[in-house]
């Protein structure tokens, strides 16, 4: 009995996160700097609850932000079980566009909390930037973009995302700034001679 009751402890504890990770996903993306009172009431927790998970808000904000960076990193994976390598990199690269501009309060959070997370930062740090990689390797080992990118490379190519303003019609120009970059990692792949990959993901359509 004993370990059923610390099982369920730990269960209900978990469950405590859970909530106030994804009511502080919302609200710190509507408002960076959303009262920790509201969202601990919100999330149905306690004082004491809320801060025996998280002592403070940069510890709050920062833990939403590595969650949300590993959504982003297992969608890298998924689309490449489902996609041909180009295909799949063109793909998520809209679908971070579509989390810059959906995050924008995130990151306004992120800025205010630490003064070593924002900007690129904010794209190169570990679980995206393993997304990259694996991306890139899965294209160079089909051909399908030039040889010898790096993560970094990559990284510089699309900051231009991060200038947009996620309040205005953001996708046209996210759109064309994606097919100048998908069209730069494919200059000079090896099987640059064949036709390249359309689609929904493509952004050319």
């Amino acid at each position: 009995m004993p370990e059923e009751k610390s099982a369920t402890l730990r269960s209900d504890a978990q469950r405590n996160r859970e909530r106030i990770l994804d009511v502080a996903l919302d609200e710190l993306t509507r408002a960076a700097d959303a009262p920790l009172s509201v969202i601990a009431k919100k999330a149905g927790v306690g004082q004491g609850t809320f801060y025996r998970n998280f002592p403070n808000r940069e510890a709050l904000v920062l833990e939403v932000y590595r969650y949300e960076m590993q959504q982003v990193n297992d969608t890298a994976a998924q689309l490449l079980r489902t996609r041909a390598p180009d295909r799949a990199l063109r793909e998520w690269m809209d679908r971070l566009a579509q989390y810059a501009m959906a995050k924008a309060g995130l990151a306004d959070a992120l800025r205010k909390t630490t003064s070593e997370l924002g900007g690129l930062a904010q794209l190169g740090h570990g679980p995206v930037l393993q997304a990259v990689a694996l991306l890139l390797n899965a294209n160079q080992e089909a051909g399908t973009i030039r040889p010898g990118l790096t993560p970094d490379d990559f990284v510089l190519a699309i900051a231009g995302l991060w200038q947009l303003d996620p309040r205005g019609d953001w996708q046209p120009r996210a759109t064309r700034l994606l097919d100048l970059v998908m069209d730069g990692l494919r200059a000079g792949a090896p099987g640059a001679d064949g036709p390249p990959a359309d689609g929904p993901g493509d952004g050319r359509t």
